[in-house]
């Protein structure tokens, strides 16, 4: 048991008139202990400041701090800005730059290029299909 429970369940058991001796009247306890139990009622009595708090902090509103960190569209500034130049970059450059930031597995090669086949040129000349013809079918 609480020494609190003790003391209330004895003011129960006293006598009607053997209360309290008055505030003024009350002896002090003497000792270590005594003086903790004094700072911590003095402690209790005053409104404690919140320590997880930093001194000068503001609340800030949540639908301000959503606002602050919602994505912004940019698109139709950076079209104006692009619009706006002329230059064109050289080929040689954009080339190596994407190179440079093409990843390494298969999936982010570009397709390979095939090199197109050239229509062979005929070792025949137009003279000899005729001549070929005339010696085929004996048309003159």
């Amino acid at each position: 048991m609480s020494a609190s429970l003790l003391r209330r369940g004895l003011e129960l058991l006293e006598a009607p008139g053997q209360g309290k001796a008055p505030p003024g009247l009350r002896q002090e306890r003497a000792g270590p202990r005594a003086a903790g139990a004094a700072r911590r009622r003095k402690a209790a009595a005053e409104p404690r400041r919140n320590k997880a708090t930093v001194k000068g902090r503001v609340v800030k509103s949540a639908i301000e701090e959503y606002h602050k960190k919602k994505a912004v569209n940019h698109l139709s500034e950076n079209l104006q800005y692009m619009l706006k130049r002329q230059l064109v970059a050289n080929k040689a450059i954009t080339e190596q730059v994407l190179v440079q930031n093409r990843g390494r597995k298969s999936k982010d090669q570009p397709p390979k290029k095939v090199a197109k086949k050239k229509p062979q040129g005929t070792v025949f000349t137009e003279e000899d299909f005729r001549k070929f013809e005339r010696e085929y079918f004996g048309r003159p």
